[in-house]
């Protein structure tokens, strides 16, 4: 049998299959419109596991192996589109068309923003693309910046989440399972970093480096061409140069920004010396009211599933069946709860779409706790 007799037959297998589908379909919506009148939920559990089991026995080689993602994906498809039916605005829904309508036209040029470190930080450079005018409070820790905004010290926080060379700061969606904000704007900012010394000091003098322990991951390759150098992880970049500026040591590096040399009256030793060149942080602007302004593509969430199988999966296949975009998906684990985990999604859709306003609605059913974080755009 030749490729195109055995596709003609494919054709005419998936003419049968679109017509059942489109039957099964139109059932399913029959079905939520006596769900309504009954008042029953869309969601069935014990409906589908009957359903699966039963199908899955009832399959044949070679299709049994694949027959339970199928009907996985069935089921979603049916829930989607009863969901849809019965859809009414739940109360997040609601929140978040609020927040659009009380929400400024632009984003504020001018305002009070906490950053960790001190000047010449990575966050205050990152602030100053994020705001035209930033008066900026700086905290010693990522907790205290968290506590500025939860108590209204400030009106907006900028932390960076994550590195593209040395991944999610972890610290950070600790902290968010802890405090109530929004994400209200996010950047990305190219990190170079430089080995800074005291004026005079060669680089063979160098005994010991300063630096945030991120900035010491980034740079691991170049740290370990150094001979006999010992590694010291602080709070922050910049705060690094300020103790070799403060140092009465003549042996002792920070690895830092470049405006930290001229800050804190340092010299540069080497210039670039992150492993990678494509090396780019990503900040959040977060505040204590959610604010979501025009443009806002970007949508972040915080989720408890149920600690079973496939709970993960209705997520993502939600997603999916969707048609939006997961940009970043990271766990955490629960305090306190054993191989439980606060499950952070990243999500590309303009809250303007009604894909959104479905996924809202949707999911909060799905999850044991969901927050969500806010929607907002990334500057460039």
């Amino acid at each position: 049998m030749t490729i195109e007799e055995l596709r003609a037959q494919i054709d005419a297998a998936d003419e049968q299959l679109l017509a059942a589908f489109s039957k099964r379909m139109e059932i399913a919506g029959k079905i939520a419109d006596y769900k309504r009148e009954k008042g029953l939920p869309v969601l069935d559990s014990s409906r589908e596991r009957q359903k699966l089991a039963d199908v899955v026995d009832r399959a044949q080689a070679p299709a049994k192996p694949y027959v339970g993602a199928l009907y996985h994906l069935l089921f979603e498809l049916s829930r989607l589109y009863q969901g849809e039916k019965l859809r009414q605005e739940s109360a997040l829904v609601q929140k978040v068309q609020k927040a659009v309508g009380q929400s400024d036209a632009l984003f504020p040029p001018e305002a009070i923003v906490a950053c960790q470190g001190v000047e010449g930080a990575y966050s205050q450079i990152a602030c100053e693309k994020l705001f035209k005018v930033p008066n900026i409070m700086y905290f010693k820790s990522f907790d205290a910046v968290f506590a500025a905004i939860d108590k209204g010290l400030c009106r907006y926080g900028v932390l960076p989440v994550e590195n593209s060379t040395a991944g999610s700061v972890n610290r950070i969606y600790d902290l968010m399972m802890r405090y109530d904000f929004s994400i209200v704007r996010s950047t990305r900012l190219k990190i170079n970093h430089n080995l800074l010394a005291k004026p005079g000091t060669a680089l063979d003098d160098v005994r010991e480096v300063y630096s945030h322990p991120q900035a010491l991951s980034q740079c691991a390759g170049y740290l370990a061409t150094l001979k006999n150098v010992k590694i010291t992880p602080c709070e922050n970049t910049a705060v690094a140069a300020l103790q070799v500026a403060q140092s009465q040591r003549g042996d002792v590096a920070a690895l830092a920004s470049m405006p930290c040399a001229a800050l804190y009256g340092l010299q540069c030793l080497q210039t670039d010396v992150q492993d990678q060149d494509s090396n780019y942080t990503r900040f959040i602007c977060i505040s204590k009211n959610l604010e979501i302004y025009p443009g806002a593509d970007r949508t972040s969430l915080m989720m408890v599933l149920p600690h079973r199988p496939g709970s993960l999966y209705q997520v993502l296949s939600r997603f999916y069946a969707l048609g939006i975009n997961l940009l970043k998906l990271e766990s955490r684990p629960l305090p306190g709860r054993d191989f439980e985990f606060m499950f952070y999604f990243d999500l590309e859709t303009s809250i303007y779409s009604p894909e959104f306003i479905r996924m809202l609605s949707e999911i909060e059913q799905m999850a044991q706790q969901m927050r969500y974080l806010g929607s907002y755009s990334e500057v460039v």
